[in-house]
């Protein structure tokens, strides 16, 4: 009987088990540790290790039209903008180039070892931000492309960022190379000490990122540790208070967003036609969905919030032109704001490729992917559905919009830190994977030799050479005027 993945958990048809009766469908399957062991060992013969540096393109390859497709269920006005930001550098075109990606990810040989994927791993879909106990954690912070697949996919997205954003920032040869085996070391050997640790331990194990700077000094120069330092301290000013600054002001005695269109615009100018009271009674029977996707306590606490006004804001490179809103909620006296972030969550990009969603909503496949994978998750992590104007139902995942959110300012790194951080992110991902897969049967496969790690190595350094070339096809698209983009915004 072929056994099924959703969510991460293996599972079987149902069957007779000798004395146990029979298990019902869709019941998780326990299989001993040398079972486990086994299957890892097994997938080494339909993958070898050092079959994953292979990566050939095909002739059939359409980057461009599979880029431009997405722009279908995109807002039309804000697709030149994304297209404009991934022009900017062959690292921004990767970002926003999840979906090629995905195809070119089909063709390559797989292991069959599957896990609950990021989706679109990058290295900047990785960063620290608030725990609930108030801790700066890192961890993975982009979901919108989450779904169950093989589990090397993420780790060939993650490598092949840090190579191309190695060659943007101007990195020698062997120093990328020395980056790129550092996230495929830190992963390789994680996920062997993961093997060995008990389930719940795995399940509590999370990075605070503070500490962990403090223990890489060593290896990171002097000013490369004060500015990290620097960083992380900045990241604690970070949050609804200072977004309230920064996004609004005091129009009559009342709290405002600011209208900078395209890139924020008030929910009253995109539909001034509409009566706004009426607008915002929409609003509410929306946020009433949403808050019951959250636990009793967090309900609670969200309720003593009021709606104070709601805006779209462009966001990132690649989620530019899907919906995304921003919420500002006051707590009393119009001095306890919480901001926070409605996004549109579409299906993923693996879709076509690693089968449909078992979540009938986009942004509930988005907030299960992000409990699953992340250490700890936002307290007003949730989700709803929208009815838009045209009639279509869109769905979305909502969070703080601010939380001591901080991200690595990769265009400000050297070779040594990102390097650190390569195996920040590389450990932060296996983590990641041994919560929702099976960690004993992938540190089995990975087979504690540097193979594999080789072998991302290689995919990468010809990834990084087909994403330049698709980033120039891209610019010439572009320059012909085949591909609309707004470079000024």
């Amino acid at each position: 009987m072929a056994a099924k993945t959703e969510g991460g958990v293996r599972t079987r048809p149902a069957r007779r088990a000798p004395g146990k009766g029979s298990l019902p469908a869709g019941a998780v399957e326990h299989l001993s540790r040398a079972a486990r062991v086994a299957r890892g060992r097994d997938a080494r013969a339909v993958a070898p290790l050092e079959s994953h540096a292979d990566f050939t393109p095909g002739g059939a390859r359409d980057p461009i039209g599979l880029l431009s497709g997405q722009a279908e269920s995109r807002v039309a006005e804000l697709v030149p903008v994304r297209h404009g930001r991934m022009l900017v550098s062959p690292f921004t075109f990767y970002r926003g180039a999840a979906l090629p990606m995905a195809a070119d990810l089909a063709t390559t040989p797989t292991s069959g070892l599957w896990v609950q994927l990021c989706g679109d791993a990058h290295l900047s879909n990785f960063g620290a931000f608030a725990s609930p106990e108030r801790r700066l954690v890192f961890d993975v912070n982009d979901f919108d492309e989450t779904l169950p697949g093989p589990f090397e996919w993420d780790l060939k997205r993650l490598a092949a960022s840090l190579e191309v954003a190695g060659r943007d920032n101007g990195f020698p040869a062997k120093a990328r190379r020395e980056i790129v085996l550092a996230a495929a070391e830190s992963y390789r050997t994680a996920m062997g000490g993961f093997a060995e640790q008990p389930l719940l331990q795995v399940w509590y194990a999370h990075l605070d990122i503070e500490k962990t700077i403090s223990d890489v000094r060593s290896q990171l120069k002097a000013h490369g540790y004060k500015a990290a330092k620097k960083m992380l301290a900045k990241a604690h000013t970070k949050d609804s208070t200072k977004a309230m600054g920064k996004l609004t002001t005091l129009v009559e005695g009342r709290r405002r967003i600011i209208s900078d269109p395209p890139m924020i615009v008030p929910i009253e100018e995109l539909f001034s036609d509409v009566d706004a009271g009426q607008l915002y009674d929409e609003i509410h029977t929306v946020l009433g969905k949403y808050r019951r996707t959250l636990q009793s306590d967090r309900r609670h606490l969200l309720e003593q919030f009021t709606l104070v006004q709601v805006a779209r804001k462009v966001v990132g490179v690649g989620s530019v032109g899907t919906r995304a809103w921003i919420l500002l909620m006051d707590g009393g006296g119009g001095v306890e704001p919480l901001f926070l972030q409605a996004k549109e969550a579409q299906p993923s990009v693996l879709a076509e490729y690693c089968g449909r969603s078992r979540y009938g909503n986009q942004g509930e496949r988005a907030v299960a992917g992000q409990h699953l994978m992340q250490a700890e998750s936002d307290i007003f992590l949730g989700w709803t559905r929208v009815a838009g104007p045209d009639g279509v139902n869109r769905d979305f995942y909502v969070r703080q919009l601010k939380d001591w959110k901080f991200s690595f300012p990769i265009e400000q790194a050297i070779p040594s830190g990102l390097r650190v951080y390569a195996g920040l992110c590389g450990w932060t991902l296996a983590r990641a994977h041994a919560r929702s897969g099976d960690r004993i049967a992938l540190a089995a496969y990975l087979d504690g030799s540097d193979a594999f790690d080789h072998a991302i190595a290689d995919f990468a350094e010809t990834y990084a050479d087909q994403n330049e070339r698709d980033y120039a096809a891209f610019g010439a698209a572009v320059k012909a005027g085949k591909v609309e983009a707004a470079t000024e915004i």
